[in-house]
């Protein structure tokens, strides 16, 4: 039974046996399929990817970003200016110990940095903005304070510009010495337009235009116009406006105003100076039109400190100016005007005594107007300006006239240093007209009578001044009925040999022998070495005399011989230069 009993049980495993080994077969077939679908899969996506990264490789390519150039900025100096006699010191306050100002790195998040001490100081800190690039230094003086606490201390705060604008050298100038350069360029050129344009530069240029010391003389031309065109309503409003602004922020401490070829709106102009600008003392309006009462009541009114008046070639409307020296005469001590309706009215109010403290007189008028005459009372006038020193009367001639109560004898003009009576035409100022003007002038240093033919030397060396400079002689005009001295001319040379530095006798007609004598006086005298200016033209000087002149006149650099015609070829021209004069002695010799 046991033996039967077992046989089934190997038969039941036999048979069992190959089952077993099917389902293992099975597995394996499964788990390889498996592992071939996920290669498969990976494949797949290795292979889209490719796919996409040639796609997006052929259509667009990444862009490169450009680097941005460094720019390499430069810290702004400390200075200290010490401002000394004839020049400004300028004196750095960095050392090396002191760090020094950096850009700011990439990823740099501290906006508060340290500085080292210094012997006397506490903390110093430094903070920057970025934005408005503005670095502030924040120094407190430990010493100062001392061991209170409660002693409070202001620090001293140093602000300076950083950026771009600092690159620049006008930018790191302190603005002392840039208003010492501008004012080489106002004296030079003026204050209109360069501080206008230089202002526009940057904030450093404009706080430096804008010192009141540069703007004290001002000269304001007018823009040009298409002739034939009047100004636009807008046009003039922007003027005005202008005019004003500048009266109030530039022209605070003006002294000298000069207002050139403006046909409208001088009265405004005037107003608005006067108002704004109470230093003003001179001035001047040339080639203007449109000036009526309103302008001189404005300057009565506000300038008390107005001195110079000066209006020629303008156009004065109404009796402005005769109310101004009646009633605001006495601060003037100078005056210009032109020959015109006015003018023996002008002279009138002066004679009286309305300006005493008149120092300069000039009328004039222009080389076009031709032959002009104005009455004027020598004696009145000497007596209301006892202090006169310069008085002109150009291409004008005096017609002297006598009023009643006035005496006949009177002390002159005692501090008369410069005297005018010049014309293009002959005059008929007389021996005896320059007597009555000059009797009293013993400082008289300038004396121009060119066109005065009828002068003759013997009343010139009876004048009382000793020390004459300058006399102006010349006969700048054609005429043939010229009553002009053979002689005399050697006893102004001999008289004025020791302070003579110009001397001009065109077309006189002097003697040979005269001239001779003259020159050598000129050259053998003691202030022949002082000698500058000769103009000798149309005259009869030789060669000789010439040679002698020029032999001892070393300083000599003006030279006029043109139309000698005593003298050889080749010698009567102009020279100018001591070069030339020197070269002009060696052909004589």
């Amino acid at each position: 039974m046991e033996g039967a009993g077992t046989l089934p049980e190997v038969e039941s495993t036999s048979r069992n046996l190959p089952v077993e080994t099917d389902v293992i077969a099975n597995d394996q077939s499964t788990s390889e399929a498996a592992s071939r679908g996920t290669l498969n899969r990976s494949n797949n996506r290795s292979a889209l990817k490719r796919k996409r990264g040639s796609s997006t490789d052929s259509k667009s390519k990444p862009k490169v970003k450009r680097k941005k150039s460094k720019t390499t900025r430069t810290p702004r100096p400390n200075y200290t200016i010490e401002e000394g006699e004839d020049m400004l010191l300028i004196i750095s306050n960095v050392n090396q110990s002191d760090s020094v100002w950096r850009p700011k790195r990439k990823g740099r998040k501290k906006n508060i940095k340290k500085l080292p001490k210094k012997k006397g100081q506490g903390k110093i800190t430094e903070t920057r903005k970025t934005k408005k690039h503005v670095r502030t230094t924040v120094i407190v003086d430990t010493q100062a304070q001392g061991s209170d606490p409660d002693h409070q201390v202001e620090p001293r705060v140093n602000v300076s510009l950083s950026g771009d604008d600092t690159d620049r050298w006008g930018q790191r100038l302190p603005v002392e010495v840039l208003v010492n350069i501008f004012q080489y360029v106002v004296h030079r050129d003026g204050a209109v337009p360069f501080l206008c344009r230089v202002s526009r530069v940057c904030r450093l240029w404009n706080d430096a235009a804008s010192s009141p010391n540069l703007w004290r003389s001002v000269t304001m031309g007018f823009c040009w116009i298409e002739p034939g065109k009047s100004q636009l309503p807008k046009t003039e409003m922007r003027i005005k406006n202008t005019v004003n602004w500048m009266a109030q922020n530039r022209l605070s401490q003006l002294r000298e105003f000069s207002l050139c070829h403006w046909k409208k709106n001088v009265d405004y102009v005037v107003q608005a100076l006067s108002e704004s600008c109470p230093q003003l003392s001179s001035l001047k309006l040339s080639h203007c039109t449109g000036v009526t009462d309103k302008a001189f009541q404005s300057l009565g009114s506000h300038c008390k400190q107005l001195e110079c008046i000066d209006v020629q070639n303008t156009d004065v409307q109404g009796e402005g100016l005769v109310t101004f020296l009646e009633t605001y005469g006495h601060q003037i001590r100078k005056i210009f005007f032109s020959y015109g309706s006015k003018s023996e009215k002008l002279l009138t109010v002066i004679s009286k005594g309305c300006c005493p403290e008149l120092r300069s007189l000039a009328v004039n008028t222009n080389l076009n107007t031709g032959f002009s005459q104005l009455a004027i009372c020598i004696p009145a006038l000497q007596i209301g300006c006892p202090k006169l020193q310069a008085f002109s009367m150009m291409n004008v001639m005096p017609r002297l006239k006598m009023i009643r109560n006035i005496p006949t004898s009177t002390p002159g003009f005692p501090l008369l240093e410069e005297l005018c009576i010049a014309t293009t035409s002959m005059s008929s100022f007389s021996d005896q007209d320059l007597n009555s003007l000059l009797h009293g002038s013993p400082r008289l240093r300038v004396l121009d009578l060119r066109g005065c033919s009828r002068v003759t030397p013997t009343a010139l060396s009876a004048l009382p001044c000793q020390d004459l400079e300058c006399l102006f002689w010349g006969l700048y005009f054609n005429s043939t009925s010229v009553a002009s001295s053979k002689n005399g001319l050697h006893l102004l040379t001999e008289k004025w040999s020791r302070t003579l530095r110009e001397l001009d006798i065109t077309n006189h007609a002097f003697s040979e022998e005269d001239l001779e004598i003259a020159m050598g006086h000129l050259a053998l005298g003691e202030g022949a070495e002082a000698l500058r200016s000769l103009n000798l033209t149309g005259t009869k000087l030789t060669s000789q005399a010439l040679r002698l002149l020029i032999g001892h006149a070393v300083a000599l650099n003006y030279l006029n011989l043109s139309s000698c015609r005593y003298l050889p070829r080749g010698m009567k021209k102009l020279y100018r230069g001591q070069e030339d004069i020197r070269q002009l002695l060696d052909k004589i010799e």
